[in-house]
């Protein structure tokens, strides 16, 4: 079991690194209650009964943000759904983007047939749209700086890997690339920043990916 780690804790709100593989929130039945939730909440059992204000992927490692109260809980939701939030994440994708930055906005709906897969629908879709930023590259992959302006189900996997996007898809997502189900996947929530929800004062939380190695990434080069 890998250890959780603690950025921050008052009596407001706690801010953890979620490890990659492990659940967010529990799912159903008995063998998806291992979760960030549930291991919080056997640490500090005063917090309330569903204590997250956001979600990530499975597969996605990061920062989670987790209210101790209902007050809290509400100011930090309502923070959230008007995008005062502002969030980053590192990518390593699984090639080497030309481009130095750009904007990707596309709509995507869940596919019935294929869950949980997301499919690119402008007519029916749900408009997700993120800001990129090439960092260089890592042995040949290269590490990408989303900021995404909305929360869509799977937006930067779909963002990173759909032809209209990047077209080269996270390393390590098995969804919407090439990777194994179980494969550690390369997307990790690097950056967080709020306001308190007691004082309302701005915060700003940032944790590196445990992938990404003490070296400097090379500068893209325009082909």
């Amino acid at each position: 079991m890998q250890e959780l780690i603690t950025v921050h804790s008052d009596p407001d709100f706690l801010l953890f690194v979620k490890p990659g593989g492990l659940l967010a929130v529990p799912g159903r039945g008995p063998e998806k209650q291992d979760c960030l939730v549930n291991r919080v909440k056997a640490i500090f059992p005063d917090c309330i009964e569903q204590p997250a204000v956001h979600r990530l992927d499975m597969a996605t490692s990061g920062l989670m943000l987790l209210a101790r109260n209902s007050v809290a809980h509400r100011r930090l939701s309502r923070q959230f759904e008007t995008r005062q939030v502002h969030k980053e994440y590192l990518a390593l994708l699984d090639g080497k983007v030309s481009e130095k930055q750009g904007r990707i906005e596309l709509a995507f709906r869940l596919d019935p047939d294929n869950r949980p897969h997301q499919i690119y629908d402008p007519l029916q879709g749900k408009t997700g749209i993120s800001h990129w930023k090439n960092l260089g590259c890592i042995d040949g992959r290269s590490l990408i700086l989303f900021r995404p302006v909305t929360g869509r189900t799977h937006q930067l996997r779909l963002h990173a890997s759909h032809p209209k996007g990047l077209g080269i898809p996270i390393a390590g997502d098995y969804l919407y690339g090439n990777a194994k189900d179980g494969d550690p996947m390369f997307l990790h929530a690097s950056r967080l920043s709020f306001f308190h929800p007691k004082d309302g004062r701005r915060l700003e939380f940032s944790s590196l990916p445990p992938w990404l190695p003490e070296v400097e990434a090379e500068e893209p080069k325009a082909l």
